[in-house]
C-alpha cells in the first residue's frame, strides 16, 4: 500500500478523534522509521515515549518469537504466567515498591491508583483528591477528571466529584486545598502534555511532607516520565522522594500495551480480591517484551542521562540562536521540550518533510522523546534538521 491509500482507508473508517499526519509507518530499524512510500525518518517521538529500544531490537524479537512458538498469548488472571510475575518482581526491585497491579495502559494504571486512593480514604471518611492545573493523566473518566486541563473536559461534563486542582510547583496552593476530606494527591514529577515542566525539589518534598502529616496517599504519575526516560529507572529517583503509589506504562511494554500500578509501604494491601481487575493485564506477549525492557533499564537510563544532557545543551543553543521564535528549552534526560513563540505544528511539518519526527506538548512546546538508545550522532542529525526548519520559518 502507499501512504495515500492507507490514509484514505483510515479516513473512511476511523472515528474523527485524531489529527493525524498523512504518512503511514511500515517498518523500522534502530532509530529510523520507514513509511509506506519508502521514505525514512529519524524518530524523536518513539510512539510518544513508548519505543524505548528503538526498532528491530534482537532481544525483543527473540522474546516475542518464543511466545509465538509456545502458542499462548493470553491466559487471563485466573492463572499465573512466568513473564508477568517476573515483570512484577523486576518492577518492585527497580522501584523499591512492594506490590504491582498489571494492566494495559497509563489511563488504566491511573484508574487503579485512584480507586486505591478512594478505598484508602473511605476507611478514614475521606474522598477528595488533589491534582494540578496543566496535568495529564489519561482519557477515561477518572483519569480525565484529575487531568487539570479544561480542553480535555469540554463536552464531557459532569466530571467525577471530589477532585480539585492546585498550581504545579506551588506548595502553598496545595496546602490551601488540604482538609479533613483529602485522601490523596496525584502529580507528575515531570509534566508531559502540560509542556515538559519538571517539578522543583522543594515542591515534591513539600508534597511528601503534606501527605505524611495528613495521612494521605501521594501518587506519582510516571506514565511518560518513568521507565528510564529522565536518566533514572524512575523519575522520582532523581529527587530521592518516594511516592505511596506510582503509575507506569508507555515504554514498559516494549511497544505492546502494558501499564502498571506500584504500591509502596503505606499503600500495600489496599486492594482485596474483587476490588479491581484487567482482563488483559499481564498479557503473556506484552509481559515478555516488558521483561526485556526492564532487564535493560539500568543501561538505558544511563544513556538517557548522558545523551539526554547533550540533547538539552543542543536545544539550549537553538533557543539562544532563535530568540524571535523560542522561549526556552527544558526537561530532563530524554524528555525535552523547546517552548516556542509560535504554534509548533508548522515546525513539526517542516521537520517531517526533512526526515525527522518530533511532536508537540501543550500549545507551544516542541517535544523530543526519542528511543532511549539515541546516540550523540542521532541528536546532532535531529538538531541540524530542527535548526534548518526554524531558519526557514
Amino acid at each position: 500500500m502507499s501512504n495515500q491509500s492507507v490514509v484514505e482507508l483510515g479516513k473512511a473508517n476511523y472515528m474523527n478523534n485524531y489529527s493525524q499526519f498523512p504518512i503511514a509507518i511500515k517498518s523500522g530499524k534502530g532509530m529510523v522509521l520507514v513509511d509506506e512510500d519508502g521514505k525514512e525518518y529519524l524518530d524523536f517521538v518513539a510512539g510518544i515515549a513508548v519505543n524505548a529500544l528503538g526498532y528491530g531490537d534482537e532481544d525483543e524479537k527473540k522474546a516475542l518469537f518464543a511466545v509465538i512458538e509456545n502458542g499462548v498469548f493470553h491466559t487471563s488472571n485466573l492463572y499465573y504466567n512466568a513473564h508477568a510475575v517476573t515483570v512484577a518482581n523486576l518492577l518492585n526491585e527497580l522501584a523499591g515498591s512492594e506490590e504491582v497491579f498489571l494492566c494495559n495502559s497509563g489511563a488504566e494504571a491511573n484508574e487503579a491508583a485512584l480507586k486505591m486512593a478512594r478505598k484508602y480514604g473511605s476507611q478514614r471518611g475521606r474522598d477528595k483528591i488533589i491534582s494540578f492545573h496543566h496535568s495529564f493523566h489519561g482519557r477515561t473518566y477518572g483519569a480525565i477528571t484529575v487531568t487539570g486541563q479544561e480542553k480535555y473536559h469540554k463536552g464531557f461534563a459532569p466530571m467525577l466529584p471530589g477532585v480539585v486542582y492546585a498550581e504545579y510547583n506551588n506548595i502553598d496552593s496545595v496546602k490551601a486545598l488540604v482538609d479533613e476530606q483529602t485522601a490523596a494527591i496525584i502529580v507528575e514529577p515531570l509534566q508531559g502534555e502540560g509542556g515538559i515542566i519538571p517539578a522543583e525539589q522543594s515542591f515534591l518534598s513539600g508534597l511528601r511532607k503534606l501527605a505524611d502529616d495528613n495521612d494521605m496517599l501521594l501518587i506519582f504519575d510516571e506514565v511518560q516520565c518513568g521507565m528510564g526516560r529522565t536518566g533514572k529507572p524512575f523519575c522520582f529517583q532523581n529527587y530521592g522522594i518516594q511516592p505511596d503509589i506510582l503509575t507506569s506504562a508507555k515504554a514498559l511494554g516494549g511497544g505492546l500495551p502494558m501499564g502498571a500500578t506500584l504500591a509502596f509501604k503505606r499503600a500495600k494491601g489496599i486492594f482485596s480480591p474483587g476490588d479491581h481487575a484487567a482482563t488483559f493485564g499481564g498479557n503473556v506477549a506484552a509481559a515478555a517484551l516488558a521483561e526485556v525492557v526492564l532487564k535493560k533499564l539500568p543501561s538505558l537510563s544511563e544513556n538517557a542521562a548522558e545523551n539526554g544532557a547533550y540533547l538539552g545543551s543542543k536545544l539550549d543553543e537553538l533557543a539562544k540562536k532563535y530568540p524571535q521564535l523560542c522561549v526556552e528549552a527544558r526537561g530532563m534526560g530524554f524528555m525535552r521540550g523547546l517552548e516556542l513563540k509560535i504554534a509548533p505544528r508548522d515546525v513539526i511539518a517542516k521537520c517531517m518533510e526533512k526526515g525527522l519526527l518530533v511532536c508537540s506538548a501543550g500549545y507551544t512546546v516542541l517535544r523530543f522523546v526519542p528511543p532511549l538508545v539515541a546516540s550523540k550522532n542521532d541528536i546532532d542529525k535531529a538538531i541540524a534538521i530542527v535548526d534548518e526548519a526554524l531558519s526557514e520559518i
